[in-house]
C-alpha cells in the first residue's frame, strides 16, 4: 500500500502536551490552560467555549456534545451532554402542528440544551481549574472580537434576509444596524454571551471550586438563563424550516430536570486495538458494526487506494447505516446491540457484499421486524459536494455541521469531544443571552415505529460520535470530525489508513476523503441518494471510472473538500505524544509541544 509522498501539515511530536482542534484559537486556548498546569479536561473546557464564539455557526451554548474521557489508568468513560425531547414534544402535537417530520430550524425542533451542562459536569469531576480562570478565554473573544471566518459569514450572508424578516433577535446579533452580514475577516463581538459568561461565574461568592461551578449549573438550569430561554419560546412565533410558524415547547421543568451525566461506552477489537464508542443514542456504533464487516477482509483487500478497497468500505458502510435507521435508539435492548455487533451477525452482512454497488437499504434481521424509514431521493448532485459544512437557506433549512476537539496532558489524561448544535442558523437568538437554541429533535422520527421515534423526555438518536482507541488497557489515541452522518465514516477511513496501512495520522488525515449518501440523512428533510458516493478528486480517474462502473453514484467534490479529522496519540511505552489536524479550508489546527 502507498503511502502519501507530500503533506500539508506535518505530525506533532513532543512530551508535554497536544491539542487538535477544528479552529485554531480553540487549539491556542486549549494549549494555553496546558501551559499553566491545567489537565487535559480543563483544558477542552475552556477551548469548547472559545468554539461557541469562534465557530457560531457550527455550534452553540444552546446545542449539545457528545465526549469521551480518557482518565489516566482509569476507563473510558462517556460524557452524554444530548438533552432530551422536551414534556410537550409529542407525535401528535407535532402533527398537530401540520407537520410530517421535525423541522431543520426554529425552536420547535430543540431539545434540552446539553452542552453547557456537560462541559461544567466535567470541569467539576475531572478539571482542576476555577470557573472564571476557564471562561476568561471566551469572555476576552466575545468582548474584544475576533476575524469571523469566511464560511461562516457566508452562513450568516445567506440567511441574512430570513433574520431581517423573521429573526430580529439574530439580526441584532449578526448584521449590522444596515442589516449587511459581516464580511470575511471582519471582527466580530458578541457582548451579550460575554455577559452571560459572567453572569455564571458570578452565580455564588464561594471560594470553593467545586461550590461554584454547582452554582452556575443552577444558575443555568434554574436561573437566569433557564427564564430567558423560557420566556422566548412561550412568547416568541417565528418562521421554521418548513415555512410555517410556531412556537417552541421547552418548558422550565425541561431545564430543570436535565442534567449531563457519564455512562458507560460500548468497544470493539479490530487488528489488536479496542474501538471505543459511545451507545446507540448516537449514530458511534456504526463504526463498531463496519469494522466488524471489514475485519474479515485480508489487509490487501481494504487497500483505500484502490477501487476494490473503496467499494469494500462504501458497501459495509450501508450495510451498518441501515442497522443504524432500523435499530438504533436510546431505549435498543442490549441483546439487540450484542447482536449487531457480534461477529457471526458480522459474517452473515460481509456475505451481501457483491462486486456491485448496492441501491437499497438492507437492515439485518436480529428477531424483530427491521424499521424502514421513509425514502426521499435526492440527487446528491443538485447539494454542494462539501455537504457536512452548514448548507443553509431563507428558510433555515441546514443540513448542519459541527466541531471537535481532542486533548492529551503530560499525565496521559485524554479527551476527544465532539460540540454541536445551537448554530447561529439555528433558531431566533433570545434576547440578552448572545445564543440560541439547537435544532437536534430533528434526528427524530414522527413515527412510533422507529426505535429512534420522537417521545418525551427521549434523547433524539444523534450523529455525534468521537472515537478512543485502547491497546493494553491504555488510551493510546482520542480523535474524531464534523460532518453529520460522514462523521464515523470519514473516521473509517483514517482508522483503515492508521492501524493497516500505517499511514501516520496526518497522513491519514490528508489522504483523499469519501463517504456514501445511500442512506436517509439525519437531518431534515432527510433525502438519500441510491448508491451514492461523493468522492475528494485526488482519488483519481482511474479509481473513480471503475467506482462508476461497478454501480456507484460518483459526486466528484475536488481536491481537498471532505473530512475535518483531528487526532492526538500516546505512546504508552515512550510517553511520547503526538497531534494532527485537518489543512482543509486552512482552519482546524494541531498545536503542542
Amino acid at each position: 500500500m502507498g503511502i502519501p509522498m507530500l503533506q500539508a501539515r506535518p505530525d506533532l511530536m513532543g512530551s508535554f502536551g497536544m491539542c487538535a482542534t477544528t479552529h485554531w484559537t480553540a487549539s491556542s486556548t486549549a494549549q494555553a490552560v496546558l501551559e499553566r498546569g491545567g489537565n487535559a479536561f480543563d483544558a477542552a473546557t475552556a477551548a469548547a467555549f472559545v468554539l461557541h464564539i469562534v465557530e457560531p455557526h457550527l455550534n452553540g451554548p444552546g446545542g449539545d456534545l457528545v465526549a469521551l474521557i480518557g482518565r489516566a489508568g482509569a476507563p473510558v468513560r462517556v460524557l452524554a451532554g444530548q438533552g432530551p425531547a422536551p414534556q410537550m414534544a409529542s407525535i401528535d402535537y407535532f402533527r398537530a402542528e401540520g407537520l410530517d417530520m421535525v423541522p431543520g430550524s426554529g425552536a420547535l425542533a430543540a431539545t434540552v440544551p446539553g452542552a453547557v451542562e456537560a462541559w461544567l459536569l466535567l470541569l467539576r469531576d475531572y478539571g482542576t481549574w476555577k470557573l472564571g480562570d476557564i471562561l476568561e478565554f471566551a469572555i476576552h473573544y466575545a468582548d474584544h472580537g475576533h476575524p469571523i471566518l469566511p464560511r461562516a459569514a457566508g452562513v450568516i450572508d445567506t440567511v441574512a434576509g430570513l433574520f431581517r424578516d423573521h429573526w430580529p433577535t439574530s439580526a441584532e446579533v449578526w448584521l449590522s444596524a444596515e442589516g449587511n452580514a459581516p464580511s470575511a475577516g471582519a471582527v466580530v463581538r458578541n457582548g451579550s454571551y460575554a455577559a452571560t459568561l459572567r453572569a455564571l461565574i458570578a452565580a455564588t461568592d464561594s471560594a470553593d471550586r467545586v461550590m461554584q461551578i454547582d452554582a452556575a449549573r443552577r444558575e443555568w438550569s434554574e436561573g437566569f438563563v433557564a427564564r430567558a430561554v423560557i420566556d422566548f419560546v412561550a412568547t416568541v412565533k417565528h418562521r421554521h424550516s418548513t415555512g410555517s410558524d410556531h412556537h417552541g415547547i421547552l418548558s422550565s421543568s425541561d431545564l430543570q430536570g436535565f442534567r449531563a451525566s457519564f455512562e458507560e461506552p460500548l468497544c470493539a477489537n479490530f487488528r489488536g486495538t479496542t474501538v471505543v464508542k459511545a451507545g446507540t443514542w448516537t449514530q458511534g456504533p456504526v463504526l463498531l458494526q463496519t469494522l466488524a464487516i471489514l475485519a474479515g477482509y485480508h489487509d490487501r483487500d481494504l487497500d483505500l487506494e484502490t477501487p476494490a478497497g473503496v467499494h469494500r468500505a462504501v458497501e459495509a458502510l450501508k450495510l451498518a447505516m441501515a442497522d443504524r435507521d432500523s435499530y438504533y435508539g436510546e431505549r435498543t435492548p442490549r441483546y439487540q446491540i450484542a447482536t449487531l455487533l457480534s461477529s457471526s451477525y458480522a459474517a452473515a452482512r460481509r456475505d451481501l457484499i457483491t462486486d456491485q454497488a448496492s441501491g437499497v437499504i438492507r437492515p439485518g434481521l436480529i428477531g424483530v421486524n427491521p424499521y424502514t424509514p421513509p425514502l426521499v431521493v435526492e440527487d446528491c448532485s443538485s447539494l454542494s459536494p462539501t455537504v457536512g459544512e452548514p448548507t443553509v437557506a431563507l428558510s433555515g433549512q441546514t443540513r448542519g455541521d459541527t466541531c471537535h476537539l481532542d486533548v492529551v496532558d503530560k499525565w496521559g489524561n485524554m479527551i476527544a469531544a465532539t460540540p454541536s448544535g445551537g448554530w447561529l442558523q439555528s433558531s431566533p437568538a433570545i434576547p440578552d443571552l448572545g445564543f440560541c437554541l439547537g435544532t437536534r429533535l430533528q434526528m427524530s422520527w414522527l413515527d412510533e415505529a422507529s426505535p429512534s421515534a420522537l417521545a418525551p423526555g427521549r434523547r433524539p438518536r444523534t450523529t455525534l460520535s468521537p472515537t478512543m482507541l485502547v491497546r493494553e488497557g491504555q488510551v493510546v489515541s482520542a480523535l474524531g470530525t464534523p460532518g453529520g452522518d460522514q462523521q464515523d465514516q470519514w473516521q473509517l477511513l483514517y482508522l483503515l489508513r492508521t492501524l493497516i496501512a500505517n499511514h501516520t495520522p496526518q497522513e491519514a488525515i490528508e489522504a483523499p476523503a469519501f463517504h456514501t449518501t445511500s442512506f436517509p440523512a439525519s437531518f431534515w428533510p432527510r433525502t438519500w441518494t441510491p448508491a451514492g458516493l461523493v468522492a475528494e478528486d485526488r482519488l483519481g480517474d482511474t479509481v473513480l471510472d471503475e467506482l462508476r462502473e461497478r454501480g456507484h453514484h460518483v459526486t466528484r467534490a475536488g481536491d481537498w473538500t471532505l473530512g475535518r479529522l483531528s487526532s492526538v496519540t500516546r505512546d504508552p511505552y515512550s510517553g511520547l505524544l503526538g497531534a494532527a489536524a485537518n489543512p482543509r479550508g486552512a482552519q482546524g489546527y494541531a498545536v503542542g509541544r
